[in-house]
């Protein structure tokens, strides 16, 4: 372990030329630091913002959302208990084709398209209530709104984001504030509780990718962290806590059946992420850590891995635009926000047709329907769209920061 350890900390990668771990193992009094055991305290940190996220969800949360006629929805057609189906449900294949559809109809001497009908009753039992989805979403608007306020008063103070040279200037020598640590943690602590939650939260198709996202995130965070690269991640932490809680912000109007205000939102969302992403992110961040660093302190090797993960952040930022665009255009010609295919759970009304769930060529289809949503009493026009742009656009990649 010792030599894992020897290895894994090389002076040689983490750190500039002419630098040694005990250059910054004994500052002067009243000097900090940042050292890679800092990070652990953003473990109990993450365990008490899933403890704070419960407790909101259920007292400030669910009153707010019922004051908006939002309640759980009740299920109205279960699927009949049947240990073959359920079997295959849950170790197999929650959407049978063809071919699954007609070993079964035969094994149960069942009509196909009462087999079909049977997995998308159990379908819709698992699928999340309005209500759930709302809290969800009101808790992640708050803490993104919280963050990105908090980063925009502690950075206004900072020579760092008005010269962005301040970044490098004697770098690695750079004093660990107690704002800037407590800026650091907490979003690292939040990503943490999102690696937990992961599991308890609305599943979506994209659950592997968003998985690999926060653990990407958590990872740059604080790799950051553990080589000083603190004020230029705590920029890019900024951009990207710019435009999330206005997505967040969009998804509480849909669900509240405002949909006017819901693509308002949306379409808000997509300027600030285009200006944020795709114009601050590359010529504020990238110029910096690219062309203004390597004047100041020359490259090394982590220096060229870090530049290489914000460069791939930047291809994400242009395929994330892409797609924004594409729904943008729709709120705006067709005057509603329309579904995003990425996230399968996130309309209640989708339903297969055709007896072997195609459209006779091959094409599986899906089409939303007017339905009772048990939220509000009335039959309403359910309307999907992206859920996890992270980053998470994804909602993001950080760092420095799905």
């Amino acid at each position: 372990m010792a030599a894992l350890s020897v290895w894994f900390w090389n002076e040689r990668f983490w750190l500039p030329h002419n630098v040694t771990w005990a250059d910054l193992a004994d500052p002067a009094p009243g000097v900090e630091y940042p050292k890679a055991g800092h990070l652990l305290s953003a473990l109990p940190l993450a365990v008490g913002i899933f403890a704070v996220r419960i407790l909101f969800e259920r007292f400030i949360a669910s009153p707010c959302a019922f004051l908006l006629h939002i309640h759980a929805a009740s299920v109205h057609w279960r699927a009949t208990p049947n240990p073959v189906l359920e079997k295959v449900f849950t170790s197999i294949t929650k959407c049978p084709d063809s071919r699954h559809l007609d070993g079964l109809s035969k094994q149960l001497d069942w009509d196909v398209r009462k087999v079909q009908r049977w997995f998308r009753h159990r379908r819709n039992q698992d699928k999340p209530s309005i209500l759930t989805k709302f809290c969800e979403s009101m808790w992640r608007l708050i803490f993104y709104l919280f963050m990105f306020t908090y980063g925009i008063c502690f950075l206004w103070k900072c020579s760092w984001m008005w010269d962005t040279q301040h970044c490098w200037y004697n770098y690695p020598y750079q004093v660990l504030t107690p704002g800037l640590y407590h800026y650091y943690v907490t979003e690292l602590g939040f990503y943490w509780s999102l690696m937990f939650s992961q599991f308890t939260d609305i599943k979506r198709k994209d659950f592997p990718i968003m998985f690999i996202h926060h653990l990407a995130t958590v990872s740059l965070i604080s790799f950051s962290y553990a080589n000083n690269m603190l004020r230029v991640g705590s920029l890019v932490m900024c951009v990207h806590d710019a435009s999330d809680f206005l997505l967040e912000a969009a998804k509480l109007a849909n669900y509240a059946k405002y949909q006017h205000l819901c693509d308002f939102l949306f379409v808000l969302f997509a300027v600030v992420f285009f200006i944020t992403r795709l114009v601050l992110y590359p010529l504020w961040i990238l110029n910096t850590t690219l062309f203004e660093s390597w004047e100041i302190i020359g490259p090394y090797p982590s220096w060229w891995l870090f530049n290489s993960l914000l460069l791939v952040l930047q291809v994400l930022h242009v395929i994330w635009s892409y797609l924004i665009a594409g729904i943008a255009y729709k709120a705006l010609v067709r005057g509603k926000v329309s579904k995003d295919d990425r996230s399968d759970v996130e309309s209640s009304s989708e339903e297969e047709v055709d007896t072997n769930g195609t459209n006779g060529r091959g094409v599986k289809m899906v089409f939303s329907r007017k339905v009772e949503n048990g939220t509000n009493g009335h039959a309403v026009t359910t309307r999907t769209w992206p859920q996890q742009i992270r980053s998470s656009s994804s909602r993001r990649t950080l760092v420095p920061a799905s």
